[in-house]
């Protein structure tokens, strides 16, 4: 019993509003799961524990000391084979594609192109994901700096 709403990925994560989750997709422990704003999670997906993911923000109603109204939403798309390192961060209206690693500790404000790899506050390209056609060889690639 941990007070948490039941679901069928971890019961010490959070999913809030009616997420689509693809087959085989993997929820850490402690995770929030917004699908409040329209939330789609591709198939194989890994989100590990601590990973944020937010289709909603009451940043202007909070400072407008409410008068600004509204919740603002927007959906989130996590394509498939998506890797969210541990106590990442998903902001609202972002899309993430097919087979991208977000780093551990990454803050997503933009959308990320299939095989990317993303790291930092804000996440930022950092290198790519080659994997061979018959998917036995994959390579994580990062950028000289």
């Amino acid at each position: 019993m941990t007070g948490l709403p039941d679901n069928p990925y971890n019961p010490n994560a959070w999913i809030i509003g009616e997420p689509e989750i693809g087959e085989g997709t993997w929820i850490g422990a402690f995770a929030v799961v917004d699908g409040s704003g329209g939330l789609r999670i591709g198939n194989g997906v890994d989100i590990s524990c601590g990973v944020q993911i937010y289709t909603h923000n009451t940043t202007r109603r909070c400072v407008s000391g409410r008068n600004f109204p509204d919740v603002e939403r927007a959906p989130v798309t996590i394509g498939d084979r998506v890797f969210l390192g541990g106590n990442a961060v998903v902001l609202m209206g972002v899309t993430i594609g097919d087979e991208a690693v977000i780093g551990a500790g990454a803050v997503v404000t933009k959308d990320v192109p299939a095989r990317t790899i993303v790291a930092g506050v804000p996440a930022r390209p950092t290198g790519t994901v080659e994997i061979s056609a018959d998917g036995t060889k994959v390579e994580l690639e990062y950028s000289k700096r």
